[in-house]
């Protein structure tokens, strides 16, 4: 099977590739309730919509475990298993429930290496109705800086339209 081609229209730039993904994503998740659907959704669609992405995917809070992600819906290269709360960028995202926003993971301390070739992050709390932390969305490039302000404000805004 043929790797699937960018879907970013040509001269179109980041944010307006977000607003299109946006109501795309929005369109096809319309009546969805199942969020592993959605999650693996949506890690399709980021994943494939911008360039230099290796990892593109969710790690779920564990029921079992609860100060433990445990690897969800994505899109890439092999991920990690599992992180603890606090652990990696991943892990600081569950721990603070603030996103983490890294130029270079090689600057972090405590980075968590599941893909060699990971040089930036962006890590997104995913919460529910209710407030309460279920997984985060986790972006990883292997270009410095690849992720701004745009991708936060963006992808802040998705996670939250959706599951929110």
């Amino acid at each position: 099977m043929a790797e699937p081609k960018f879907i970013r229209i040509e001269n179109e730039s980041k944010k307006e590739t977000y607003h299109r993904l946006h109501t795309e994503i929005m369109s096809v998740l319309d009546g969805e309730k199942h969020n592993i659907a959605r999650m693996a959704t949506i890690s399709c669609m980021l994943h494939h919509a911008f360039e230099n992405r290796i990892w593109t995917g969710f790690y779920l809070v564990d029921i079992a475990k609860p100060e433990e992600l445990v690897v969800g819906p994505y899109q890439g290269s092999l991920g990690c298993m599992r992180i603890p709360f606090g652990r990696g960028v991943c892990g600081a995202a569950a721990q603070s429930g603030k996103m983490q926003l890294v130029k270079n993971v090689h600057d972090f301390e405590g980075h968590i290496a599941c893909d060699a070739n990971s040089v930036s992050e962006i890590v997104v709390p995913v919460r529910n109705p209710a407030g309460k932390l279920i997984a985060v969305l986790d972006i990883d490039s292997d270009v410095e800086a690849h992720f701004d302000e745009v991708d936060v404000h963006e992808l802040e805004r998705l996670v939250t339209d959706v599951f929110g």
